[in-house]
């Protein structure tokens, strides 16, 4: 079956059990959503190319990254699913780690050939990636809602048919933010300096805390964990980086 008949099929069951919805706000004004599922696919965002492994856009890949060391899970390259795979157990759970290879604007095709493949709804994924919206030093979980211009989530979202994935939110901040003048897809593909850098890891090492709640289902108590990262004081600017800090080849559109 398709990943939109499992979808629309778990749907179905849940309004079905007529569960109520409550929202229960916290620290942060965070509001904690209601959820029965868990967490079977993981897919980190980037670009391949040793030119793009720094830089702010890969976030997604960085991350997974760490949890393959982590939980001991091995990257190769899967042309079935136009990704490296790695599968790891967490919290006694079969999960799959996905690196889309076909560039940032096409990681749908990826995620929607895994995700139909082994029959896991939209709603049992989660997508790491970086964000605009968010500081350096930031994180935030939510699920479904728009994709603030990013194409990886323009992506995925097309290929699924509905934005009701997860998404794991890392801040890398916005060059507006820091009064620069520079492109945003300059940005994106360059690499943050060393201050922010060690923020965004940190939010990484967090996120390994986090991770393991969500594939065991605690919503409350990682929806808790999460919300502690939504936001920082605003940091000072840092100094603006030349465009040849920006990662150069010759199909930057893609990979935006």
């Amino acid at each position: 079956p398709s990943v939109r008949a499992t979808t629309a099929s778990r749907s179905a069951a849940v309004r079905t059990a007529a569960v109520p919805a409550v929202d229960t706000v916290i620290h942060y004004a965070f509001v904690m959503p209601q959820d029965t599922s868990s967490i079977r696919l993981i897919v980190g965002l980037g670009n391949p190319g040793s030119e793009y492994e720094a830089t702010r856009h890969n976030c997604g890949f960085q991350m997974l990254d760490l949890l393959a060391d982590k939980y001991g899970g091995r990257f190769s390259e899967d042309r079935k699913f136009s990704g490296e795979t790695a599968r790891v157990r967490i919290e006694g759970e079969e999960i799959w780690l996905l690196k889309p290879t076909t560039f940032m604007n096409r990681s749908g095709i990826a995620v929607q050939a895994m995700a139909a493949y082994y029959k896991i709804a939209p709603e049992e994924i989660l997508i790491v990636h970086d964000e605009l919206d968010l500081l350096p030093g930031t994180m935030k979980l939510k699920k479904g809602g728009g994709n603030a211009g990013h194409n990886g989530l323009k992506s995925i979202t097309a290929q699924l048919g509905t934005p009701d994935f997860w998404r794991l939110r890392i801040g890398i901040g916005h060059p507006r933010t820091f009064g620069w003048a520079q492109q945003v897809f300059d940005f994106v593909l360059a690499a943050p300096s060393s201050e922010h850098r060690e923020a965004i890891r940190k939010m990484m090492q967090e996120a390994l805390v986090g991770i393991p709640l969500l594939v065991a289902g605690e919503w409350q108590k990682a929806n808790r964990h999460f919300a502690k990262f939504g936001s920082l004081p605003k940091p000072k600017a840092e100094p603006e980086k030349t465009a040849e800090g920006k990662a150069q080849t010759k199909s930057d559109g893609e990979a935006r």
